[in-house]
């Protein structure tokens, strides 16, 4: 395989990851009370970015991660722009206005814990 065939994989496997962490983080810290369950991804790509790390989270995040890996697999666009530059959003209203909150929160909240190279280490 062609070092150009595998970058793209490698940066979706990145960007799910980053998905993945900042969904469980804002689970984590917003839904204390609720019952978590481990996400487990039926792909490839997300079994991949997850490797061996528990990712435990609501029914509703997890119903988050599952639609926001689905849109972040089907996109057109190559190479995949962020999300919030996009011209095409891909992502259904309700979802959209969520996985928003979530990435504010959770960018937020690790920058709050002194963890910038969390943050360089995602947009990397």
């Amino acid at each position: 395989m062609s070092k150009l065939a595998e970058k793209p994989d490698r940066r979706k496997i990145r960007d799910l990851r980053v998905l993945a962490n900042f969904i469980h983080i804002y689970c984590r810290e917003n839904h204390l009370d609720t019952t978590k369950e481990q996400f487990s991804g039926n792909d490839d790509l997300m079994r991949a970015a997850l490797g061996k790390k528990r990712v435990l989270l609501c029914r509703e995040c997890r119903r988050l991660l599952r639609h926001g890996t689905a849109k972040l697999l089907m996109c057109p666009y190559d190479p995949k722009p962020m999300c919030k530059k996009c011209e095409t959003h891909c992502y259904a209203p309700g979802y959209r206005e969520k996985i928003r909150e979530v990435m504010r929160f959770s960018g937020r909240h690790l920058i709050g814990r002194g963890r910038l190279d969390l943050i360089l280490k995602f947009f990397r």
